[in-house]
């Protein structure tokens, strides 16, 4: 999602790019993704919107639910009008063919996993596992919270995996016999997990759950759509959850399993004409539906900071996106960590939903240097 966000935002701006992805094609795998009004702003000016609406479920309301009883803990209803653009839910895939529509099928590379990087004579040099080379005046590691940029960038180091694991699946309503699971989007707080359920599409055709449970850290997976997990072992897991949260799990055919995965805050985003993006620099649990958004508001604002400099100083550019957008990206890794965000009382929201990456004020002058990891 981040590649392909930087990329379009990247061309809005009229700068030039390629896009390297490993996987030998694109499939509509995956599952259901929330877009909130802060990164709904980005898909706007890139020209997407109109199409994930026409085919995307938009919730009445953030519902929060109390496990067993039922029991509204918060409501936030959620219309256009908050916020300054629609909250919608969706499948990953539909908004993944929205992202690819507005970059060129030709610069999009596909099989080519990246293997190394070097830099010199002002330009970057990416190596391939099929021997091949790509030379780029910059290069964007938008690869996820395995990045190999990353690894290259910082250093080597392992995500942490503090005992939680995540069912989830996506099915045909119809498989739930007329029961429905609401107009909102709703989060059912049990004592020690959760699950958050709603529907991808606008006829309300499909639905999707995912949640998170503990689980002994013995049991680690990398990050995948397809690692498969045992239907009947989820529902033990909900055993005694309200019959509207059993309904749906009744109901669904098979599900996949995955670690929940974090990392600390990064000590810095860029080494020279490399910079990382989304997961690869601030990876996130997923309890804010915030890890594609603030992927997709990085693709905004790294754009700006390019823009600023037509393409000069690009080490400069990269140092002032990762000053501005390493406050919010740690504040929203925190907050979603410690997995408390609408649990109940009236937290304020629009820093969050109200955020707009192409019109927030950037840092005024670029940070002129680094002192033990830290921008100043």
């Amino acid at each position: 999602m981040g590649g392909l966000a930087v990329a379009a935002t990247l061309r809005r701006a009229g700068f030039e790019v390629q896009v390297y992805e490993q996987a030998h094609r694109f499939a509509r795998v995956g599952a259901g993704i929330q877009m909130m009004p802060n990164s709904m702003k980005v898909l706007r000016e890139i020209g997407i919107e109109e199409r994930v609406r026409g085919t995307a479920f938009e919730p009445y309301s953030h519902l929060n639910r109390a496990w067993d009883t039922g029991e509204i803990m918060r409501e936030l209803p959620m219309p256009e009008s908050l916020f300054g653009a629609p909250y919608l839910c969706m499948h990953r895939g539909d908004l993944h063919a929205a992202l690819a529509s507005v970059v060129p099928s030709e610069a999009v590379h596909l099989g080519k996993k990246l293997v190394g990087i070097d830099q010199g004579a002002g330009q970057v040099t990416l190596a391939f596992e099929d021997g091949t080379r790509a030379r780029a005046d910059a290069l964007i590691g938008a690869d996820g919270v395995h990045s190999l940029v990353r690894d290259l960038v910082v250093g080597p180091d392992m995500p942490v995996h503090k005992g939680r694991i995540a069912y989830r699946a996506i099915f045909p309503s119809i498989l739930m016999g007329g029961a429905d699971v609401g107009r909102s989007r709703t989060k059912w707080w049990g004592i020690d997990r959760h699950i958050v359920i709603y529907s991808t599409r606008k006829d309300r055709s499909e639905v999707y759950f995912v949640t998170s449970v503990p689980e002994p850290a013995d049991w680690v997976t990398r990050e995948s759509w397809s690692a498969t997990g045992d239907v009947q072992e989820l529902r033990n897991a909900y055993e005694g959850f309200h019959p509207e949260v059993r309904a749906v799990l009744e109901a669904c055919p098979d599900c996949h399993k995955w670690a929940i995965l974090e990392r600390e805050p990064l000590p810095r985003w860029s080494d020279g004409r490399v910079v990382l993006l989304g997961d690869a620099c601030h990876p996130m649990t997923p309890y804010m539906a915030q890890g594609a958004a603030t992927a997709i508001e990085d693709a905004a604002v790294l754009a700006r900071c390019l823009a600023e400099v037509n393409g000069d100083d690009l080490e400069g550019a990269f140092i002032r996106y990762e000053a501005h957008r390493k406050p919010r990206t740690s504040r929203i890794q925190a907050i979603s960590s410690a997995n408390t965000w609408m649990k109940g009382g009236n937290d304020d929201t629009s820093w969050l939903y109200g955020y707009d990456a192409w019109n927030v004020p950037l840092t005024a002058e670029r940070p002129e240097t680094r002192a033990n990891g830290a921008i100043r």
